[in-house]
């Protein structure tokens, strides 16, 4: 967070994940936010990306309906690695989208908040 605190942005918000192992730390970006993730335990899936390669782990995209966003997806035949959404960072639902179905990219859903 401190280089990115260096070149003028500012920690908006931090949220702590137990389910996942890590905290994560939100900077506004213009509309969009960045999100920084920080493993909280070794055994993390994050630490281990971290680990074996680092870089780029995720891309996250806001929906307004993340139940029927999935539906849809899974109706184009896109492979989703979360059939139902679970909690995130903040207590919103996510979910995510394989790499396969994405260009690559592992890609996150968030639902927006209501």
């Amino acid at each position: 967070v401190k280089i990115y605190e260096t070149l003028g942005f500012a920690v908006e918000a931090t949220h702590d994940v137990p389910t996942e192992k890590v905290r994560a730390a939100f900077l506004p970006v213009g509309e969009s936010h960045l999100e920084l993730l920080e493993p909280t335990d070794p055994s993390s899936v994050i630490a281990r990306f971290l680990e074996k390669r680092a870089g780029l782990h995720h891309v996250c995209v806001l929906v307004d309906d993340i139940d029927g966003a999935l539906a849809e997806l899974k109706a184009r035949g896109v492979p989703v690695l979360d059939e139902t959404p679970r909690v995130g960072a903040g207590g919103c639902r996510v979910a995510f989208v394989h790499p396969r179905g994405a260009a690559g990219v592992l890609l996150e859903l968030k639902e927006s908040a209501r």
